[in-house]
């Protein structure tokens, strides 16, 4: 697969909070890299209703487009309780939990490695400031404090 692993979860991590901030349910990310030939993670949520999966689409769509991805291509049958939106390395299924448990994408790439979702959603840890050479402290704790200058009145 093209690009970076490093690149591919960010991609994945885009489209679980998009989804997640639109309320997607029972969010999961499975990584079939070794199991499949044309891509390497699966996102897979569950919407409450016909409506719920177009506006977790259109979410989609914007946070993708957002991040300068393209998107390859999107199945959205009509009434069919699924959408599919292909982004090369990462696949999107939303599914109403009707069709979630009849094609139960889980069970079929049940060898695959499941991703934790709350680690993916959480933000990223700030990085820790540098620490002051011992030298630099001690020579701070021994000069001696500036006093502040008089104001004339």
């Amino acid at each position: 697969m093209k690009g970076s692993s490093s690149a591919k979860l960010d991609l994945v991590k885009i489209c679980c909070r998009a989804l997640d901030e639109k309320k997607a349910e029972d969010l999961r990310v499975l990584d079939v890299s070794a199991q499949s030939s044309i891509t390497d993670y699966l996102v897979l949520a569950t919407g409450t209703s016909q409506p719920h999966l177009r506006a977790l689409r259109v979410e989609l769509e914007k946070a993708i487009d957002a991040s300068g991805t393209r998107i390859l291509g999107m199945e959205t049958a009509q009434d069919s309780g699924w959408t599919v939106i292909d982004l090369f390395d990462v696949m999107v299924h939303v599914f109403t939990a009707e069709t979630r448990e009849h094609y139960s994408l889980e069970n079929l790439w049940k060898d695959a490695t499941e991703i934790s979702v709350p680690k993916l959603l959480a933000p990223p840890k700030a990085a820790k400031a540098p620490k002051a050479p011992k030298a630099a402290k001690s020579a701070a704790k021994r000069a001696p404090a500036k006093k502040p200058a008089k104001r004339k009145a």
